[in-house]
């Protein structure tokens, strides 16, 4: 089984506002707060993109915001576990009409279960 890597909860966040302020300068669309909090959930971790800036933006160019946040943050924190494809893809997960952009989780240990 692979070891458990710790991430410093301040230098991720620290991170992940660099690379929103960052990415916001190639994508002028989307204007929205530097975030102070992280969603962290099995299928993404990331912010909610406001609706006022969803009305104006495609899809694509969601994702694209998307792979450019993502990249800044695999190259800020390696720790992470963004390598190979999933450093230069970001993520974007819709439910009903409530998007959050992001970076897919870390691959996770394997775990054995036994008797």
């Amino acid at each position: 089984m692979a070891d458990a890597t710790s991430i410093s909860f301040g230098k991720f966040l620290a991170s992940v506002q660099s690379a929103v302020k960052s990415a916001a300068a190639n994508h002028p669309k989307f204007k929205v707060e530097v975030p102070n909090a992280i969603t962290v959930s099995y299928l993404i971790r990331g912010y909610p993109i406001p609706d006022g800036i969803l009305a104006n933006v495609t899809m694509g160019e969601t994702q694209a915001y998307a792979n450019e946040v993502a990249g800044k943050i695999a190259g800020a924190m390696p720790q992470v576990g963004l390598t190979g494809d999933a450093a230069a893809s970001g993520a974007v997960l819709s439910i009903g009409r409530h998007i959050i952009v992001g970076i897919p989780p870390a691959t996770q240990a394997s775990i054995q279960i036994e008797k």
